[in-house]
């Protein structure tokens, strides 16, 4: 009986170290239409804020990365299914999506803005927005923020597939203001021409109240399946030693005059 019980428990170390990965390879996944987070060039191949960070991880941990383009409302089934191994792409770290992934520490921080044209009085509260179209993306944190707080209280929620297209109807006239990230928003419209009219209106939104802090999150994250906890680790160490070595900053300062990753 004991040779027995040592020999299964050998078998079982064997099929341990079987599945065992040593994540030299990891496929990365990003949408590609987040701005200037994750664009999509003219060759197809991804670009941005987090595709960079996601290089410099990799170069870190000698690891071969590859890169999956991935429409946002699928990103976490495609990550449980393994469509890939971890999801970069300006995903906020909330209650909701940590019952389904892992999260790594944030690689940045961002509160959410109301986007609308310069001078326009509308503030980020149910009293200003009553009557109002305000547009959101499909999913983010700004829409779930929007749904809990607003929809159904006045305004009009109108959810758009991608950011772009909501700035496209703000520019239109077809809505009253965008809601979103206050750093996409500042990367990918205010400071680009088409968003040379248009600015932050009142306070940003950064969770006042331990509720609008559950649904605003906890920074950015990467987001990985929940058994992979060796590639949150793994991750999680290179994120320290890129914000040690500089490399972090070479990053962030192609992208952003100022810092991005808070206290």
């Amino acid at each position: 009986m004991k040779k027995y019980a040592l020999l299964c428990a050998a078998v079982a170390l064997t099929a341990g170290s079987a599945v065992a990965k040593d994540w030299d390879e990891i496929r990365m996944a990003s949408e590609g239409a987040y701005p200037p987070f994750n664009v999509t060039a003219a060759d197809g191949s991804m670009r941005g804020f987090d595709i960079d960070i996601g290089n410099a991880l990799c170069e870190e941990m000698k690891a071969k990365c590859s890169w999956v383009k991935q429409d946002w409302d699928g990103m976490i089934p495609a990550l449980v299914s393994r469509k890939f191994d971890a999801i970069i792409a300006s995903m906020s770290i909330t209650d909701e999506r940590k019952a389904k992934v892992d999260f790594t520490n944030k690689y940045y921080a961002s509160p959410l803005a109301l986007i609308a044209k310069k001078g326009s009085p509308l503030r980020p509260d149910l009293t200003s927005l009553k009557g109002k179209k305000i547009g959101v993306q499909r999913g983010t944190v700004a829409d779930n923020f929007a749904t809990k707080f607003w929809e159904g209280k006045g305004p009009e929620i109108i959810r758009y597939a991608k950011q772009d297209e909501a700035y496209l109807d703000l520019n239109s006239g077809r809505m009253d203001a965008a809601f979103a990230d206050f750093l996409e928003a500042y990367g990918g419209f205010l400071t680009k021409p088409e968003g040379a009219g248009y600015d932050v209106a009142g306070e940003r939104v950064f969770g006042n109240t331990a509720e609008e802090k559950g649904v605003v999150g906890e920074g950015i994250g990467i987001a990985v399946r929940k058994k992979d906890k060796d590639l949150t680790e793994k991750l999680n160490k290179a994120l320290v030693a890129i914000r040690a070595n500089g490399k972090y900053e070479e990053v962030r300062k192609k992208y952003f005059p100022m810092d991005i990753y808070g206290n």
